[in-house]
């Protein structure tokens, strides 16, 4: 096990794999300069020009060339700087990308890597802040994968770059220097569709991913304080996503509360829990309760971005609420 932050994480499961299979390249804006964030530091150095490839300022461009090579039999690894600058690439990957295994009934596969850095970070303001993973979720043909953890963030980038259909892969920005233990074990990958146990609780399950695990586990922790046992799990991926843990959850629980940070209005966590209502209505100890940010934009002002941020208080408040129901 090595000490390293979600950035050096990525970087090094981007770089075994790399090493792994010579068909796996990366492209993308000022890569060879170490990438906006610093998550390609080096890898220009190692690999070279023809396998880490500066593009110009055009995503269309980028997921354009990446979706053609990913069908002649490469692998690229697409790096959009940010999750809202991809909206640019959105015909590439929802019309070319998802649909080319079904249009070509399965002679072609696009086995592409998006990576679209996500969510709240340093008063980045409206056009670069947002969480749009339920748009992707929404694509039949998309993986969409958002890990929360330095290790997850190097097995899920393997694994996703082993995956044979396209990958959105969402990287929260305010995680880039969260440091944990990541396996030094090249072989060692995580799992797509299959969630994590956070933190085990008996009295309320709470369902997340990416930044809002750890403000989750913060909360729990504040809880126990109360009396009370939270169960945190942690998705990871969003499609496919694990229902067999979230169900088996709930049902030792009776309570569920999903946490996102993108707009609840018609997020994710609005299908988890229409999920849970359906299968197990009759054995809900209280209707499921749903946080996320309001509909409105990011605002540039840190006390007016605060707003609409998801707290430890506001989890906090929403599970006493939920115990007493």
């Amino acid at each position: 096990m090595s000490q390293l932050t979600y950035a050096q994480a990525a970087m090094a499961g981007l770089s075994e794999e790399m090493r792994r299979d010579p068909r796996v390249w990366a492209l993308g804006e000022d890569l060879g300069r170490g990438g906006v964030f610093g998550q390609y530091r080096g890898l220009q150095q190692e690999f070279g020009p023809q396998r880490v490839v500066d593009t110009p300022i055009s995503e269309s461009t980028i997921m354009g060339a990446a979706v053609g090579a990913a069908m002649v039999g490469t692998r690229p690894v697409v790096e959009l700087r940010f999750a809202d600058f991809a909206l640019c690439a959105v015909d590439e990957m929802v019309n070319q990308a998802a649909k080319a295994r079904f249009m070509f009934g399965g002679q072609a596969r696009v086995p592409v890597t998006i990576r679209q850095p996500v969510g709240m970070w340093r008063s980045s303001a409206a056009q670069h802040s947002q969480s749009l993973e339920a748009w992707y979720v929404h694509i039949p043909g998309l993986v969409v994968v958002m890990p929360a953890t330095p290790a997850d963030n190097k097995g899920l980038l393997k694994a996703s770059i082993r995956c044979d259909d396209p990958v959105i892969y969402m990287e929260h920005k305010d995680l880039w220097g969260l440091t944990g233990e990541v396996p030094d074990d090249a072989d060692v990958t995580a799992p797509l569709g299959k969630a994590r146990i956070a933190r085990d609780g008996a009295d309320v399950t709470v369902v997340t991913w990416s930044k809002m695990v750890h403000v989750s586990l913060s909360a729990a922790a504040e809880l126990a304080k109360h009396g009370l046992s939270v169960e945190v799990i942690d998705l990871r991926t969003l499609w496919p996503w694990d229902r067999t843990a979230v169900l088996s959850s709930v049902a030792k629980t009776g309570r569920l509360m999903v946490v996102q940070e993108a707009v609840l209005t018609c997020g994710f966590g609005a299908e988890v829990a229409a999920t849970v209502a359906e299968e197990m209505g009759g054995q809900l100890k209280a209707p499921v309760k749903r946080l996320g940010s309001p509909r409105a934009p990011i605002s540039y002002s840190r006390p007016l971005e605060d707003r609409v941020r998801v707290t430890v208080d506001h989890i906090v408040d929403a599970a006493l609420k939920l115990a007493r129901a």
